[in-house]
Order: C-alpha cells, then structure tokens, then sequence
C-alpha cells in the first residue's frame, strides 16, 4: 500500500506515492531522478548516500522517504548554481579530491554541513571528524581534507544555496 508524501528536496516541492519501506535514497534516485546521492553499501557504512534534511548529515539509505515529510533535503544537485561550481566543488577540482569521484556527493555533503555551522574555520581534525563516515575508496583523503581546508579558511561562510556569505 503506498502513501501520498510531500518531499521539500533542494528547495521544490515533489508529491510522491511511495510504499512505507521506500528509503529517501530509492525516492531520490527512482521517483525523483536525481542520481547525484549515489547507493554504495545500503548498509550505512559508506556515506556515499550522505544528503542534508535540515540541515545535518543523513544517511539516505538508511531513512525512510515518509519520515523527511515535512523537513528540508538537500542533495549535492543544490551545490551548483546557474552553472557556477560551489566552493568545494571548485576546491575538489583544483586539489584533484575528486578521483573516482564515487564518494564525492557524501563528502561534499557532509563537508558542506561542516562548513555551514559557522564559527571559527575547522582545523583539521574537525574536518577528519566531520568527514568520518565517508569512506574513499582510492584513498584520495588528503586532497579531499586539504580542499575542504582550503574552502574553510578563504571562504566567511559558503552557505547554502543562495547565500552570499557574510
């Protein structure tokens, strides 16, 4: 039996019938069509699937569409503006983080999350930590550490879509 929902995803409106088991990430890529979220372990080990709903780093296999009704989902589409790169998108490529480019949505979400709490630059270890439950499978952490760095400390505050910084 499915359920009439309401998805908020990248700031649209979608009305989607989905069964009770449907997880975001099977709504996203085969209801919704964006394929950017990408299904790695279906386990929640990997962060490939890594998306913000309000805001925090969720893991999209391992939610139920039904329970985002409501709340704001943000995937790596909502990055990229008129064709003009986000900041870490930008940093990706000129620091080469980027290799597969499999685990890259989770990362950029999850970095982005990080990044968008404002404050202080994150050294580091804050961003390691931050990035801990995005597994790269070519190994291409200290590019994708020194990217996010990077963005932290020439950037005020790379917001969400939109935002002009402070």
């Amino acid at each position: 039996m499915k359920t009439l929902v309401s998805l908020d995803v990248n700031g649209r409106t979608y009305e989607i019938a989905v069964s009770p088991e449907l997880t975001l990430l099977e709504a996203l890529r085969y209801e919704l069509g964006l394929t950017g979220s990408k299904q790695g372990c279906d386990k929640g080990d990997c962060g490939a699937c890594t998306v913000l709903v309000d805001d925090r780093p969720t893991l999209a296999c391992l939610t139920l569409a039904v329970a985002v009704q409501g709340r704001k989902v943000r995937t790596v589409e909502s990055l990229a503006q008129a064709n003009v790169l986000h900041p870490l998108q930008d940093a990706f490529d000129q620091h080469g983080a980027a290799q597969c480019g499999f685990c890259t949505p989770g990362i950029l979400m999850s970095a982005v999350s990080l990044l968008e709490q404002g404050g202080d630059a994150p050294d580091r270890l804050s961003i390691k930590k931050a990035l801990s439950g995005n597994l790269c499978r070519c190994t291409g952490y200290t590019k994708i550490i020194d990217a996010v760095e990077d963005v932290a400390a020439n950037t005020s505050s790379p917001g969400p879509p939109g935002h002009t910084g402070s």
